[in-house]
């Protein structure tokens, strides 16, 4: 029967492994099958959770976390799951745990009767236990439990594994949200784990550090050193945490020290010649010792495989460092550009950002920067805005390569490209002098473009450009002029037109201002509505300039003398804007003196100015109507123009267009404010904390804080001390050696048999030396004594 027995116990194990090697198989293929996802009875889910096997109960929390996970309810089974908390198995453990801190805050008076199991698994022989119940007493969100939390978490920072104290850091925060006023407790704790010996466990108690209290940088001083040698080993959340605890560290404990290299002036042969005087060069920064270990240390980093660490980096030598520094990370950072394009997106920003500072450290980049087929248009706006900011800086082989990159988009059919880049030109050539004409040739070509898209964009750029120097586009304006006959997009048209009219009190003699306000008037009723704003405007400054010259001619007729009354002087001849007036010649007759004059015929530009009124007076749009109404009541007296001079003949400033990303420069490197700018306020993003100013000279901390002294970073520094060790350790401060008092031993440990052994040996060495040093002074006296009896027997002979 023994057999029959076996082989059915045999046949039952395969079962059992066949069952589990099926459900195994059923959960590698995860629960999207129709098996997995329909609804199991509760009578046969509690079943499976009160059952003494463990792998009976490790298939129903599965399948309740599985439910959890679907959004159905799955509060019913709590008293059923926490009683497993006490489960040996350590999968179970973790299924528990996850269900417990899922339902802990809706279920507290549930979730408190596990905590006494929970506290119990602080000293589990497994440190994975350990650092899992720990983790999970400071997820339960109830206040109730804040100081068990702060009492585990003290145990935690004196365990032995660095797993259970990372735990114990990360698990810091947490208790602080649940209860503010744990706060000088943690910082114990905190202190004790930043001088942590692992480098992991600092990094997470960086992460804590600055979650719970940012502002206490003493905290850092006596740890900045074993920090700084850490960081290069710690993961990247903890890199990306002590960069930027370091930014903020440095500038307030850092002085910005400079100083100015000397140059001196060119003696002669003789050393007597020329001049002594010392030149002040350029002003460098000069780096505290211990802010130059940091950028070493940041260094290395630059190869890692993280984008957000390479920003740190930057970031770090952009607001701490020197140029030199800067210029070492600009490839890491453009290296960003073969990464997705969410990556792309972000690192260009970053880009722009350290650009606006340093541009000519990204010349020979360039290449890089040039749009590619593939790029979607938050990315080729990025792109040209770089190239727009370095083109100043390139060479000339380089400019001639942006702007043959920029002329060929104003040519393709995306219409935002285009748009762009004519804007691009426009900034080159503002940025730039020498390249301005070119800039401004190739936007000429570009007039006779049928796209209205590109005329306009290039003849708001044209105008920027002309205004920087009017007096040397007279020939430009009269070109631009002449295409009005072909230009149908009615904000080119409006642009020509402006232009016309601001240049229409130069040289007055050949001005087309008139004769283009002619052509004009008659198509007025056909134009669009700018463009009729600007042709009233362009009648406006043409008969303002036609009475200020009225006004300076007739000064200028007045006779100086008394006599020059009697009679009246010949006037001049009025010659303007391509019309001209034919002379007056009065007769000093005195019987003509007496007659009337006849009317004066009216001056063609008066004729313009009334004609244009009248049209406007009947157009439908109210603000024309009203445009036209101000300046006719400004020029409804001839003899008084002065205000109609300084309202439409004012200076214009010089437009200058700005990177569009100037208004993002205000905010740190890194950070999400940077990408959305101003958009998400003023300020930055609820939370953006802005770069602290640099400490001033003479109230930084001592620099002697920062000295390790020989205190050395355990983990240990909190735990009990024997009785016996601390006895030993004050009677050493008294100065009693090998804890003896008065021959009797004083807190001696046991000894084991090899030490007697040893202690008899060192007796009888230290009897021996005593007693060869006897025998040695014994000897130097007897011969010191017969050396003396030699010396009288000697006299006695003599």
């Amino acid at each position: 029967m023994e057999p029959i027995s076996r082989i059915s116990s045999l046949l039952e194990t395969a079962r059992d492994l066949t069952i589990e090697a099926a459900q195994s198989a059923s959960a590698a293929r995860g629960f999207s099958s129709r098996a997995a996802t329909r609804n199991v009875p509760f009578i046969q889910l509690k079943k499976l959770l009160d059952s003494r096997n463990d792998r009976e109960i490790l298939e129903g929390l599965r399948k309740v976390i599985s439910m959890m996970y679907r959004s159905q309810q799955c509060l019913p089974f709590f008293s059923f799951v926490v009683k497993n908390v006490a489960s040996p198995n350590i999968e179970i453990k973790k299924l528990v745990y996850i269900y417990i801190l899922h339902y802990a805050e809706s279920e507290p008076d549930l979730a408190l009767l596990s905590i006494n199991t929970i506290q119990k698994s602080l000293t589990d022989q497994n440190p994975q236990v350990r650092a899992m119940a720990l983790r999970v007493m400071s997820g339960i969100r109830v206040p109730v439990i804040s100081q068990i939390v702060s009492l585990g978490i003290k145990r935690g920072c004196g365990d032995m594994s660095p797993y259970v104290r990372k735990a114990a850091a990360l698990a810091i925060p947490k208790c602080y949200r649940l209860d503010p006023k744990t706060l000088p407790q943690l910082i114990e704790y905190l202190s004790i784990l930043l001088g942590d010996k692992q480098y992991y466990v600092v990094g997470s108690a960086v992460t804590a550090f600055l979650e719970v209290c940012p502002d206490r940088i003493d905290l850092i001083h006596k740890h900045y050193r074993g920090i700084i040698r850490k960081l290069v080993d710690m993961d990247e959340w903890g890199q990306l945490a002590t960069l930027r605890l370091m930014v903020i560290y440095a500038r307030k404990c850092f002085p910005r020290r400079t100083q100015r290299t000397k140059k001196t002036g060119s003696k002669g042969f003789y050393g007597d010649e020329g001049s002594d005087e010392e030149d002040l060069g350029e002003e460098i920064q000069v780096l505290d010792p211990d802010l130059d270990l940091l950028l070493k240390a940041c260094k290395p980093l630059l190869q890692s495989r993280n984008s957000a660490v390479i920003v740190a980096v930057v970031r770090c030598f952009l607001y701490l460092g020197t140029p030199e520094y800067i210029d070492s990370a600009i490839g890491p950072l453009v290296a960003l550009l073969r990464s997705p394009q969410d990556i792309q997106h972000i690192a260009l920003y970053n880009i722009i950002s350290v650009c606006l500072v340093r541009p000519g450290s990204f010349v020979k980049y360039a290449t890089h920067f040039l749009v590619r087929t593939l790029d979607p248009p938050h990315i080729w706006r990025l792109k040209l805005e770089i190239l727009t900011i370095i083109f100043p800086q390139c060479d000339p082989h380089t400019k001639g390569v942006i702007l043959s990159e920029l002329e060929h988009f104003t040519r393709v059919s995306d219409r935002e490209l285009v748009r762009e880049s004519v804007r691009a030109i426009g900034r080159c050539a503002q940025s730039d002098n020498r390249t301005s004409a070119r800039c401004l040739r190739l936007l000429l070509k570009q007039i006779s473009s049928p796209d209205g898209n590109l005329v306009a964009e290039s003849l708001t750029v044209i105008r920027h450009l002309i205004q920087q120097d009017p007096l040397s586009h007279t020939k430009t304006v009269i070109q631009l002029a002449k295409n009005l006959d072909t230009t149908a997009d009615p904000e080119a048209r409006a642009n020509i037109i402006w232009l016309v009219g601001e240049f229409a009190g130069i040289d007055s003699e050949n001005n087309i201002a008139p004769d283009v306000l002619r052509i004009l008037a008659k198509g007025f009723a056909n134009e669009s509505e700018a463009a009729k704003l600007q042709i009233v405007l362009l009648a406006a400054k043409v008969y303002v300039h036609y009475l200020n010259r009225i006004q300076s001619s007739q000064a200028a007729t007045k006779a100086p003398s008394p006599s020059s009354q009697n009679y009246t002087a010949p006037s001049s001849t009025i010659e303007g804007h391509g019309f001209s007036e034919s002379p007056f010649n009065p007769t000093t007759d005195s019987n003509t003196r007496n007659e009337p004059a006849a009317p004066e015929k009216e001056h063609p530009i008066a004729i313009l100015w009334n004609y244009i009124l009248l049209l406007v007076r009947y157009d439908t749009s109210y603000d024309l109507r009203d445009r036209a109404r101000l300046y006719k009541a400004l020029l409804a007296d001839p003899s008084s123009t002065q205000l109609a001079s300084l309202l439409l003949l004012a200076p214009k400033p010089v437009p200058h267009t700005p990177s569009p990303s100037e208004s993002h420069k205000g905010f740190m490197l890194g950070t999400a404010s940077l990408v959305i700018g101003q958009e998400g306020g003023v300020t930055g993003l609820n939370g953006y904390e802005p770069l602290p100013d640099w400490v001033k000279d003479g109230e930084e901390p001592d620099p002697g804080l920062r000295d390790e002294g020989g205190a050395k970073a355990e983990y240990g520094e909190k735990r009990s001390v024997p009785a016996g060790e601390k006895l030993d350790s004050v009677l050493k401060q008294q100065g009693v050696v090998n804890g003896k008092v008065n021959g009797m031993g004083v807190g001696a440990k046991e000894k084991t048999l090899d030490d007697w052994l040893a202690e008899s040996e060192e007796d009888d060495e230290e009897d021996e030396s005593e007693e060869s040093s006897e025998e040695e002074s014994s000897e130097e006296e007897s011969e010191e004594e017969e050396s003396e009896v030699e010396g009288e027997h000697g006299k006695l002979v003599k």
